[in-house]
This record gives C-alpha cells, sequence and structure tokens, in this order.
C-alpha cells in the first residue's frame, strides 16, 4: 500500500468563495439513497441470519418518478402516486432457499417511509418496484474468492473525507437538521423535503432554504406566510450558533405572494408532483455536498457492505480524518483520498493520501502519528460491514462515527469476514 502525507492547502473556512449543499430526507434524490441503502442492509441481515454470510450484491440503483397532486390550502389530495424503483443486482437464492428480495424491498421501503416522511402515507401515495436481477458472474465470483486477510475489491473505485466541518459547513448541515427535525415535529405545515444551499463571499453568509409546505395544516396564504418566515427564523437563529460573520436568509424564493405562487404540497415532499429523483445523486457518505473539498461522484447507497469500496472507502475516509483530528492535538484539518484496485484486498488500496494541517513541520511526532492511525484504520475496513449491518455507522451523516455496541452484546456472526 502506497500511503503518501503531505501538507493541506489554505483551509475552507480561509477561501474566499465557499459553496455548500445538503438535501433533507424528504428531497427525491435523498429518498432514493435512503430507500437503496434500506434495501442492502435488510437483505444483508436477513441473509446473515439464515446463512451466516452476506452473498454478494449491490443494490445502488434507484429512480422516483413524480406523482401528480392537487394542493390547496386546507386541503388536497395525491392524483398519482410517486412510483420508486428499486434496481441492481443480488443473489435471489441460496441452495435451496429463495432470498424474498422483493418482499425485502417493500417491507423495508414501507418502514422507512413511515418513520421518516411525516405526511406521506406509504400505502396511499407511493408504488414500490422491484427491479434487482441476479448478478455478473465475474463479481459473484469475486466477491466468494477473498483472501486470507480481507475480501477483494469488486471494483475500481475513489473514496474522500475530510474533518472538522468548516464553518459554513456545519451551518448548512445544522439548519437542514433543525428546519425538519425538531422544527418539522412543532410546525405541521413544514415538510421533510429541505434543502439548504449554503454560499460565503468573504465574510458573507447567504442560505437559500427550499422547503416544501403542507397544505393540510396551512388554513390559507397568511398561514403559509407565517410559517415562511417562521423557519427563516429558526434558520437563522441556528446559523448564529455558529458564526459571528453576517448571514442572510431566505425560504422558497421561488414565490410569488403578488401571483399566489407558492411552494405548496399535500405530503410535504416535492417528489409527490413534478420533481423525480435518482439514487446518488444527492448528499455524500458525511451528508453534505462540497464542491470545494475533495469529493467523488461514487455513489455510497446500496452498495454492498462487504467488498464494495465505493461505499467503505468513503466511509472509511471520513472516519480516518476524523479520528485523526480527534486524537492528536497538533493536526488541525485532514483531507484524506483513498482509490482501490478491483481484485486486490480491500484493505491495501493502491493510493491513500492523506493532506494534514498541523502545527509542526513533516516528520514530527504528529504526522509519525496521524500515519499510524490511518494504517490502523485502514486495517480495520475489512470488519466495518459488521458496524454497517448493526446500524452502528450510517452513511448520510455527521460526525461519521462507529457508535459503540450495545452493553453484553456479542456478534451472532463471529469475527470473520462474511462470504457467498
Amino acid at each position: 500500500m502506497h500511503l503518501r502525507l503531505l501538507p493541506l492547502p489554505p483551509s475552507a473556512d480561509s477561501r474566499v468563495i465557499e459553496v455548500v449543499e445538503r438535501k433533507g430526507l424528504g428531497h427525491p434524490d435523498s429518498i432514493c439513497d435512503a430507500l437503496a441503502e434500506e434495501l442492502s442492509l435488510a437483505y444483508s441481515r436477513w441473509c446473515l441470519e439464515r446463512f451466516g454470510t452476506i452473498p454478494h450484491h449491490n443494490i445502488d440503483k434507484a429512480l422516483l418518478l413524480a406523482g401528480a397532486s392537487a394542493p390547496r390550502f386546507g386541503g388536497g389530495e395525491v392524483l398519482v402516486p410517486i412510483e420508486i424503483q428499486l434496481a441492481g443486482r443480488a443473489a435471489t437464492q441460496v441452495g435451496d432457499v429463495r432470498i424474498p428480495v422483493d418482499e425485502l424491498a417493500q417491507e423495508s421501503s414501507r418502514r422507512w417511509l413511515v418513520e421518516n416522511l411525516r405526511g406521506l402515507d406509504p400505502d396511499h401515495h407511493v408504488a414500490i418496484r422491484c427491479r434487482v436481477g441476479p448478478g455478473s458472474s465475474e463479481l459473484v465470483d469475486l466477491f466468494g474468492r477473498g483472501a486470507a486477510r480481507a475480501p477483494l475489491a469488486n471494483d475500481t473505485s475513489i473514496g474522500c473525507g475530510f474533518a472538522p466541518l468548516s464553518q459554513l459547513e456545519g451551518i448548512v448541515y445544522d439548519v437542514e437538521h433543525a428546519l425538519s427535525g425538531a422544527a418539522g415535529r412543532e410546525l405541521p405545515g413544514a415538510g421533510t423535503d429541505v434543502k439548504v444551499m449554503g454560499v460565503r463571499r468573504g465574510e458573507q453568509i447567504a442560505l437559500t432554504i427550499g422547503c416544501a409546505l403542507r397544505s393540510p395544516a396551512l388554513p390559507d396564504a397568511h398561514a403559509y406566510r407565517a410559517l415562511r418566515a417562521e423557519l427563516a427564523r429558526r434558520a437563522l437563529e441556528t446559523a448564529r450558533k455558529c458564526t459571528s460573520r453576517d448571514v442572510e436568509v431566505s425560504v422558497n424564493a421561488a414565490d410569488d405572494d403578488a401571483r399566489g405562487v407558492y411552494y405548496l404540497t399535500v405530503t410535504g415532499t416535492s417528489a409527490e408532483s413534478g420533481d423525480d429523483g435518482e439514487a446518488g445523486r444527492g448528499n455524500r457518505a458525511n451528508g453534505l455536498i462540497t464542491p470545494a473539498r475533495p469529493m467523488t461522484l461514487e455513489s455510497v447507497a446500496g452498495k454492498n457492505p462487504v467488498t464494495h469500496v465505493g461505499k467503505l472507502y468513503n466511509l472509511a475516509a471520513g472516519l480516518m480524518a476524523q479520528a485523526i483530528v480527534e486524537e492528536i492535538e497538533e493536526v488541525r484539518e485532514v483531507e484524506c483520498v483513498l482509490v482501490s484496485r478491483i481484485g486486490h484486498p480491500i484493505d491495501d488500496p493502491q493510493l491513500a493520501e492523506l493532506r494534514l494541517r498541523c502545527d509542526l513541520p513533516p516528520g514530527a511526532k504528529p504526522w509519525r502519528d496521524a500515519e499510524a492511525l490511518a494504517r490502523e484504520h485502514l486495517r480495520q475496513v475489512p470488519s466495518l460491514w459488521r458496524e454497517l449491518v448493526e446500524g452502528r455507522v450510517q452513511i448520510d451523516r455527521w460526525p461519521l462515527r462507529v457508535a459503540p455496541a450495545p452493553a453484553g452484546s456479542g456478534s451472532a456472526t463471529g469475527s470473520s469476514t462474511p462470504r457467498a
């Protein structure tokens, strides 16, 4: 493995221009990512329980076709259901036991929709179509071979991570959570489709927020405008906890009060009418879209947690960067890039590059400690599947962390890497 450490250029906070975006849970792209990931996890858990192994699968293709709706103040209805197609490749049988992929897709999708998208009824507003087919024989064979110490990468992919968040990155993440979380629960008219775009020009921050508001909970345009103002107030309050810079907030900027044009929906997501979605077009593994940072187009959601480095390396890079910043006092910022090579052990990337902002020069002890910590994290990549399957590490989250196992719990799957 080639591990290279380099000094980091100027920080994101010191750049003249910075742009950050986050799409909330109700955004059509986020829905696609979430349902692809939920199906992969449900498939993995079902197979582990019955076979003690996770067969090869990549259920990382999902498409949301928007429905049609007729929102109106004080009511409204969904006229045509949202259609969500989950696709990819997976083993559908082990020995003489059929793996119920279609049933798992329906159950996992409906459960997630109920738990996360208030205002949307999956039994009436959504149609789930499972289009998962059998896997490529070459990749199935590669998945099953594995090396003595680690499974073999089933793709040549890039993983990127960084820590800590810049001030604007933290603001964008926190504002979306504030509006779709507590604010959304307290304000029945607020939907879950919240998108935050943050732009910083020097010391000036502008937040452009789109939030689908729910017509059944809003009796008239006055109530709509009052809720829009309240969401702006809460967004500004959240941002000011993080910065002393000037912050400007705009909510639902396309509204035209004079003409009565509003971002009004029945369910709280634009997916009900006119806004399609696709897996891989939304937030990266750390929950943000950050074009000024190292970032890859690799889709993480739905990829198998055992050998697909498109998932594992993006998580490992973020976990590695976060650990180095937290554990080595002299290191103030880290960016990490990992590159795999298909058919090679996943703990041995063809390139691992760390860029550090450190108070001491290269070669000093903090640099050596960072290298040792990076190598330790790479050694742990083959066991990262367990934390994913157990829900102890999740995509689309910041900070990326591995939660401790519950006290007294033991892994029923043992410590070895599962094999097909």
